[in-house]
């Protein structure tokens, strides 16, 4: 408990963002239980899995604006991500991570891979929540609890926001240590996307086992 109140004290003292942004403030009282934020990381790289995480943050602390900082995680410089990444779990009542392999969204596509992987890091949550609010505008197949779609939810939603910056952390963390056995994709600088460099290394040694060979810029075969 005492741990939660200094991550929520470190994270309000630089609050600058109006509470009302956020949409758990109008939920707060219309959801008797937890709220769950869900949010998804990799989708469009070409390396690894896709990632997702599931945050449940206390209601407390959404009496103040701890959301200041809280932000897509793609707005975020990676050492502000790190920094907010440990506050947020160290805060959070319950946190999980999900994934989906790279074999796994080749054979369901990756669209339903993502779907799994965000299903993964509901289910994996010790504490269950009333709704969970998920980010984008596709439901979670078979999850038997309820839950919203929110397009654009990392921006609206503090617990999606949160969700969005667990996962960004745990993705690159993985890739940039498999980075150390595929060193020639360039993996700790483009986290597994396709940047210029990584887009060479495909045409000249081909894919890795962990290159997803359902998207086109993987099939490309060494010559």
């Amino acid at each position: 408990m005492a741990k939660r109140q200094v991550a929520a004290d470190a994270i309000q003292q630089s609050a600058v963002t109006p509470v009302t942004k956020w949409l758990e403030f109008s939920l707060v009282s219309e959801v008797p239980g937890l709220l769950a934020g869900i949010d998804e990381v990799g989708r469009g790289a070409l390396f690894g899995p896709v990632v997702a995480a599931a945050v449940i943050l206390p209601k407390t602390t959404l009496k103040a604006p701890i959301a200041a900082e809280i932000k897509d995680s793609k707005k975020l410089s990676s050492s502000r991500r790190n920094h907010l990444a440990q506050q947020i779990c160290d805060l959070a009542i319950d946190w999980k991570i999900g994934f989906a392999a790279t074999g796994e969204i080749d054979r369901l596509n990756i669209l339903q891979a993502t779907l799994l992987a965000m299903k993964r890091a509901v289910v994996k949550l010790n504490q269950q929540p009333a709704l969970c609010l998920i980010d984008g505008n596709q439901s979670i197949k078979d999850l038997l609890l309820p839950q919203k779609t929110i397009v654009k939810g990392d921006s609206l939603s503090l617990s999606i926001a949160a969700a969005s910056i667990v996962a960004k952390v745990w993705r690159d963390d993985l890739i940039v240590r498999l980075a150390g056995k595929y060193t020639m994709y360039d993996l700790q600088n483009n986290k597994g996307y396709g940047s210029a460099r990584h887009l060479l290394a495909l045409q000249q040694h081909g894919p890795s086992p962990l290159h997803r060979l359902s998207f086109r810029p993987c099939q490309s075969n060494k010559e």
